[in-house]
């Protein structure tokens, strides 16, 4: 008989996939515009036998499911500058606030919508928001320059589960030949911060999860390495399975 893990899935980043009516006023090149998005994380993680993976069908550059709604800085809901600080839109196509309004009731408020509904499943016990991150900190992140674990764990320092069973989590990775870090350099970004303390006073856990890109991708090219890809997802499975073993 199938095992069930439970658990829910966030995968908010994972698509570089963009509407027909947005690509065009895209000022960032195909190539850059896929470095923004978690690729990778549908891959090794939409398969799992849970009760509900969330899968986000467009770009962040679209709308950021992982930030506030009422976030509309540069770098927010709707971000006018990517991460490595480049114009995301053309001279005269940045989205005017009705549009903005738009993208939050088109993309942004479905997804939040399935996942507040998927998170009330019956049986749940942890919800994972799952993410890609480069393999050294860029440079207007909080470890510029600096390398990084094969996977950061993040409870938002205590807010959202135990640090115990975030090392369980870690514990079961590790056994699988992952290097594990926690909080560092990413402690869990706004899905993670606004179900997390909820989900947590419901005896249940909430945590996000950071995969080193550098463990399957060409990061020249932007392209996942099929055998590697493999791999990381066979260990991930392996853990979680270890992991949910003991919830």
């Amino acid at each position: 008989m199938a095992v069930t893990l439970p658990l829910v899935i966030s995968l908010p980043h994972c698509s570089s996939a963009l509407p027909p009516e947005i690509a065009p006023t895209l000022a960032l090149d195909p190539l850059k515009a896929r470095v923004e998005a978690d690729l990778g994380t549908a891959e090794i993680f939409a398969g799992l036998p849970v009760l509900a993976t969330l899968a986000a069908p467009w770009s962040r550059l679209a709308v950021d499911l992982n930030r506030d709604p009422a976030d509309l800085g540069p770098q927010g809901v709707v971000a006018s500058l990517s991460f490595g600080g480049r114009p995301v839109f053309r001279t005269g196509q940045e989205p005017d606030p009705a549009e903005v309004e738009r993208r939050i009731a088109a993309y942004y408020r479905p997804y939040h919508q399935r996942l507040a509904q998927a998170l009330l499943t019956p049986g749940l016990r942890a919800f994972l928001d799952c993410h890609a991150m480069d393999p050294v900190g860029p440079a207007r992140a909080p470890d510029a320059g600096r390398s990084r674990a094969e996977v950061v764990l993040g409870n938002r320092g205590g807010q959202t589960c135990s640090m115990e069973m975030l090392r369980r989590l870690g514990q079961a990775l590790t056994a699988q030949g992952l290097e594990v870090a926690y909080n560092t350099p990413y402690s869990g970004g706004f899905i993670t911060r606004h179900y997390g303390p909820a989900l947590m006073a419901r005896g249940l856990m909430a945590a996000q999860v950071e995969l080193n890109k550098g463990l399957y991708l060409d990061l020249e090219r932007q392209e996942l390495i099929a055998s590697r890809l493999d791999q990381v997802r066979r260990r991930v499975r392996g853990a979680l399975m270890e992991f949910a073993a003991g919830l």
